[in-house]
Formats: C-alpha cells, sequence, structure tokens
C-alpha cells in the first residue's frame, strides 16, 4: 500500500514538473499592429527574423494597420496589444480625455521617413522652386505631413498660400495619384521613391528627414493597463527591440536588405539596400529605444506649427524610459 501510494506522488510530482515545463516553453504570444509596411521600419523585421524576439520567450504576431487612425483603434480595442505608429496619436488620444493612456516605451524611428519627389529630373534644387507648384503631400493631421509643413516653413514656403496643395488623398493611393499626373511634387516614402526614381516617373531632390530633426516619427506603444498587466512582455519587447538596433549598427546595409527581405518580397534586393543606406545614413533608425524630453518637445512643436497640437501633453505622461533605460544597462 505504502509503495502504491509512492508511486502515485511521484507520477503525480513528474506530471505536475512536465506540465510546468511546458509552461514555461510556451512563448507568451504578443499582438503587433504597425502603421505601414516600410523599409523604414528596419529594425522591427530584423527583430523578427533574427529572433530576438523568440528569444526572450515572445510569439510576436505582425499585422499592417495601413494607417495611424486604424492602428490606434486596433490598441484603443484591444485588437492589437502593442502598437508601432507615430506618437502623436498618443497625444491626439490622451487630448481626448483617455481613460487608459497609451504610453511610448521603445522608440524606433527617430527622423522623418519621407522624400520630396520631383516629376521632372530637377538640377541644382531649391526649396525655392515648389512655389507656384502643385505639391501632392501626406494626410492632414498625420506626422508626414506635419513635418513636411514644418520643412517648407523653415524654407519661407507657406504651402498654403504658396502652392497648390492637395492632402486629401489616402495615404495609400498618394503614389498611385501622383504616377498618373497629379503634382508636380510628392511626398513619398521608401521604397517608393526609389522604384519611382529607376522607373523615370520622378526624382529624389530633398529629404524631409534630414530637415527635420530629432523626433519620435515612430515608437511601440501600449495602453496603460496593458503595461502595468504585462511588465514582463513589455521588458522582454523592448529588450528585443534594443538587440535588433545594435544589429542594425552593425551590420551592413546590404546584410540588413537581405535579413529584412521576406516582408518585402515585391521589392527588389538592390531596392532594399538603397532604401537601407539611405535611412541608416541620415539617422533614421534609432540608436536606442529611449525617447528623450528634447524630442517630445520637438514633436508637439511640429505640431503646433502645423496647427495640429490639441494641447501640450507633458513628457512625463505620456513616455515612459525606464524599461528601455533597464534593458540597456543588463
Amino acid at each position: 500500500m505504502k509503495f502504491r501510494q509512492l508511486m502515485v506522488v511521484t507520477i503525480s510530482l513528474l506530471v505536475l514538473f512536465a506540465f510546468t515545463a511546458c509552461s514555461e516553453d510556451t512563448p507568451q504570444k504578443v499582438r503587433l499592429a504597425e502603421v505601414t509596411r516600410s523599409i523604414f521600419y528596419a529594425p522591427e523585421y530584423v527583430a523578427l527574423e533574427k529572433g530576438f524576439f523568440a528569444e526572450e520567450g515572445l510569439d510576436v504576431e505582425l499585422t499592417t494597420a495601413w494607417g495611424g487612425d486604424k492602428t490606434m483603434t486596433a490598441l484603443l480595442t484591444g485588437g492589437a496589444d502593442i502598437a508601432l505608429v507615430g506618437s502623436e496619436t498618443s497625444v491626439y488620444v490622451e487630448a481626448q480625455g483617455a481613460i487608459d493612456p497609451v504610453i511610448n516605451f521603445a522608440q524606433l524611428t527617430q527622423t522623418d521617413g519621407t522624400f520630396l519627389v520631383a516629376r521632372e529630373k530637377v538640377d541644382n534644387f531649391t526649396w525655392e522652386q515648389l512655389k507656384g507648384s502643385t505639391f501632392l503631400g501626406q494626410r492632414k493631421g498625420g506626422m508626414p505631413q506635419m513635418v513636411g509643413e514644418f520643412v517648407l516653413k523653415k524654407h519661407g514656403i507657406d504651402p498654403h498660400n504658396d502652392t497648390t496643395l492637395i492632402q486629401n488623398i489616402d495615404f495609400a493611393n498618394i503614389p498611385n495619384a501622383f504616377a498618373s499626373g497629379t503634382g508636380d511634387y510628392v511626398q513619398l516614402f521608401e521604397p517608393t521613391a526609389s522604384i519611382f526614381e529607376n522607373e523615370g516617373k520622378g526624382y529624389i531632390v530633398a529629404s524631409f528627414g534630414t530637415e527635420s530633426g530629432h523626433v519620435p516619427y515612430t515608437t511601440f506603444m501600449a495602453r496603460d493597463s496593458y503595461m502595468k498587466e504585462n511588465p514582463e512582455v513589455i521588458e522582454k519587447f523592448t529588450k528585443a527591440v534594443y538587440k535588433a538596433q545594435i544589429w542594425v549598427q552593425e551590420h551592413s546595409a546590404k546584410e540588413i536588405a537581405e535579413a529584412i527581405a521576406p516582408h518585402f518580397q515585391d521589392t527588389d534586393l538592390s531596392i532594399i539596400e538603397t532604401v537601407v543606406d539611405r535611412y541608416k545614413s541620415q539617422g533614421s533608425f534609432a540608436t536606442d529605444p529611449i525617447l528623450d524630453e528634447e524630442e517630445w518637445n520637438n514633436l508637439q512643436d511640429i505640431m503646433d506649427e502645423a496647427g495640429d497640437l490639441p494641447k501640450r501633453i507633458d513628457y512625463g505622461t505620456l513616455v515612459n524610459t525606464d524599461i528601455a533605460k533597464k534593458v540597456m544597462t543588463e
């Protein structure tokens, strides 16, 4: 009888141990929504392809929302756990009196990612040449549009009075509109800008990223409640992002292009490499996940200049750098 009882206890312990081991080995599911699919977000795809998320025990499910409003809706309604989107969206949500604020916890890009593309080849381009032109800009209220207006004004151009400004075309349809003949100049993300240049549809004449200075252009953010309920997930996620940022800094544009190519199967590898090199050389990829206060203030200055800042939000209200600082010291 004692032997039988001992066997039962032993088997029970073995089953419990096996169940516990399986539970510990099961990756934590994280639903990540990105605002668009862009080479601009290269470190994110590096983290996925090089297994940095998996190393932290995370199973990251990536979806593309195609728009800041759609991305934020997914986050606020529980359709996503973490979002990669412009920091301005968190300001809009907070200004509306959010009960569950959206917190920026890890920065991915630190400059604007768009380029000014001219329909005709321009020698010795100056911003003054935009005066009197038709300028196909980005959607009002989004970071690309606000940075675009900020840069034009910096060069003495009032986009609303000195150009015929078009900004009522959906983000996804802007390239097609320009290709079909709308506008003398257009503000485009990569790789579209480089593809257009290769095909003779347009010519890159300037970078909005080099003109605007550092801003928290795209950051990883989550609802405050999710961060408090899942502190280990946020820490592991940030650690994986930081690993990817270091990897991007230490590897060539060609190596980065090869790593992220599975996410851009319709884009030639040489184009991906060209775009990565362009973003890397102008310092678009953040070298660490910390969103600093100067960048936050620059963001709100740009929003204010564009007339789209509902109210100033203190840095500490919507930015959490504790996690990023912790993973950088480990």
